[in-house]
């Protein structure tokens, strides 16, 4: 454990008696905050001293707690008794005497916006409760704190604070049914699951948790699954939302070779991790081997994620392992990633359905089972100058597949860009026509991870590229 620069803890304060001098905007916040953990504020103000939105709290009864007002200003009196103390004065002089006088009646005091007199800090809250977080910039940084807060928002849904609910109802249930350990976890993890949507729990919610705890404690290997997750581009901060609460339940991972360490490193801890990768002119993994793992594992009862690189439905092989998945009776969930193709788009800032260039957008593998290109493919439908094409794994085939367009009527000035290791620190691209792919790949790095985009909506970065080197935000703008 590294150093806290302070300790947070989570204090009770229901029926708590809490002490207030004050009358301000600010003093209006904290009464209803305290109010709202179920505190007994007694707040001490002459009247013509409070604002108006104290005055509106006064108006309307808290949803839990109470609020007292006293008219008249704080005195060393009123804090026997008293859990915390909470002052809002403006002068220092005031502000000493108030600390100093709850610290005599041995009350931690709060003095607001006067870090110097305060025993506790109020932090940035995110209220899902009973789930309750707390976010603290040791009074350095508040608005840092609220920024945090808005993004821990967007992670935890309204929903939540229902799941927490009937979280508490089952738990007596799952200690008294379920043995400590992978047991537990796999029930706590699968009702995570649930409870990270936006629907909050219906009438059958507690039924079907209740009929899962009863099938883990007649077979235990009842919890065992897959998930298969799309990991983008490689950027980890392109992830889902429910692709890194997928690898924070995993169990056991098995990534391809173009998975990046930074995404790995947002996996659960006790993983087990296993590089799975396929890779041209490489030592790979069969097909064949990585089905047997998934069943393997999830038959003993463990959640498994298959972990793909882009989109899982994208040329990810993700058919036939559904198909082994779901011949041997084994739950499989699918979470999809960013495909390469929208990276390819975000990176050259364009459109890929650009309405007066392209009608249409088609992604196209770019080798057969054989290594050559697929010979099933209709090169003249994919000659189309009114269409954005994405070959996909086509850097070995790059020279052959520019052939075959212009064999098959599509000019040779049509604009062409490619891509290696889209959306990572090494990412390489570069812009040209289809005359030039092959050489623009061979420049690139044919043993690289290459996306090769075709058609109008690149136009002008092909054109800056015959006029020489241009940063690609200019010509985006452009």
């Amino acid at each position: 454990m590294g150093q806290l620069a302070s300790l947070p803890v989570f204090f009770d304060l229901a029926a708590k008696r809490v002490v207030m001098a004050g009358g301000s905007e600010g003093a209006a916040w904290k009464a209803e905050l305290l109010a709202s953990a179920g505190a007994h504020v007694d707040l001490y103000a002459p009247t013509e001293a409070l604002d108006d939105e104290m005055v509106a709290l006064l108006a309307a009864p808290p949803v839990s707690g109470r609020i007292l007002h006293h008219d008249r200003p704080w005195s060393t009196d009123i804090f026997a008794g008293a859990a915390i103390a909470v002052g809002d004065v403006e002068a220092d002089a005031e502000a000493q005497a108030f600390a100093c006088a709850a610290r005599a009646a041995g009350v931690p005091v709060n003095v607001v916006d006067k870090p110097a007199f305060c025993d506790f800090r109020f932090g940035s809250i995110v209220n899902r409760s009973p789930v309750v977080i707390g976010i603290s910039t040791d009074g350095a940084a508040p608005i840092l704190g609220q920024a945090i807060r808005r993004r821990i928002e967007t992670l935890l849904p309204p929903a939540l604070a229902g799941w927490a609910a009937l979280a508490s109802k089952l738990r007596a249930e799952v200690v008294d049914r379920l043995a400590p350990g992978p047991l537990r976890r796999a029930f706590w993890e699968r009702f995570s699951d649930r409870a990270f949507t936006t629907r909050a729990p219906d009438a059958n919610a507690e039924r079907d948790a209740q009929d899962f705890v009863g099938g883990l404690a007649r077979s235990p290997e009842a919890g065992g699954r897959v998930t298969l997750v799309g990991a983008g581009p490689g950027e980890a901060e392109l992830l889902t939302l429910k692709a890194v609460r997928a690898l924070q339940a995993a169990d056991v991972i098995l990534f391809d070779d173009l998975v990046s360490d930074d995404i790995l490193e947002l996996a659960r801890r006790e993983a087990k991790r296993m590089l799975v990768g396929k890779r041209a002119a490489r030592e790979s993994c069969r097909q064949e081997d990585i089905n047997r793992m998934m069943v393997q594992f999830a038959k003993a009862g463990k959640h498994v994620v298959r972990l793909k690189s882009g989109d899982v439905s994208v040329f990810g092989r993700a058919g036939e392992e559904l198909n082994e998945l779901h011949r041997e009776n084994i739950p499989v969930a699918i979470v999809p990633g960013i495909t390469a193709a929208s990276a390819l788009a975000a990176s050259f800032g364009v459109s890929l359905t650009h309405r007066d260039r392209a009608q249409q957008v088609r992604f196209v593998t770019g080798h057969s089972k054989r290594g050559d290109l697929p010979e099933d493919l209709d090169w003249r439908a994919l000659a189309d100058d009114h269409a954005t094409t994405i070959f996909y794994m086509g850097g070995r085939m790059a020279s052959k597949i520019a052939a075959r367009l212009i064999a098959n009527g599509l000019p040779e000035t049509t604009p062409v860009a490619v891509a290696a290791n889209l959306s990572r620190d090494d990412e390489t691209k570069a812009a040209g026509t289809l005359a030039s792919l092959g050489a623009i790949v061979a420049q690139i790095g044919v043993d690289r991870p290459i996306l090769i985009g075709v058609g109008r909506v690149f136009a002008a970065h092909a054109r800056a590229a015959a006029a020489g080197p241009t940063d690609v935000a200019e010509v985006a703008a452009g």
